[in-house]
């Protein structure tokens, strides 16, 4: 069983995402990724969306420009009792050597103090467990990629 800490660098490399911050959230069922601009389409008949990214904390730079598969829309509830309609996409992440398909949420995390989320449904197909003493145990940015 791979230990995480409280808090990771994980990869998306689908998204060409090189290396963002994600707080380990077991409280949250859904994981969620700071985005803004959204645009939805459809190419070749698969819908799909169009978003950007601030990978880091507290930056307004770099922006990323990130294309996916549209999943579906679904109704989330944050932490604070809000309910609001998000995109869900899927992709692959890379946390240190392990690599996983996980759905995420696209919303707007500009007041949270992580960029990422990672939820307890993303976790759940991997053995993981997470020590809430330690950060970064899979690696520091520079390592991610």
């Amino acid at each position: 069983m791979q230990t995480i800490g409280w808090r990771e660098w994980i990869n998306l490399p689908e998204l060409e995402i090189p290396a963002i911050k994600a707080k380990i959230d077991t409280g949250a069922k859904t994981s969620a990724l700071h985005a803004f601009k959204l645009v939805y389409f459809t190419e070749d008949q698969i819908p799909k969306v169009r978003f950007y990214i601030h990978p880091l904390q507290r930056r307004s730079h770099p922006v990323i420009k990130c294309v996916a598969p549209l999943k579906e829309m679904r109704w989330v509830t944050d932490s604070g009792g809000h309910r609001e309609e998000r995109p869900v996409i899927e992709t692959l992440i890379r946390m240190g050597h392990l690599e996983w398909p996980i759905e995420i949420t696209l919303t707007s995390r500009d007041d949270m103090r992580f960029r990422m989320l990672l939820g307890r449904s993303a976790l759940k197909t991997k053995l993981l467990t997470i020590n809430p003493a330690e950060s970064y145990v899979l690696g520091k940015r520079n390592n991610i990629g």
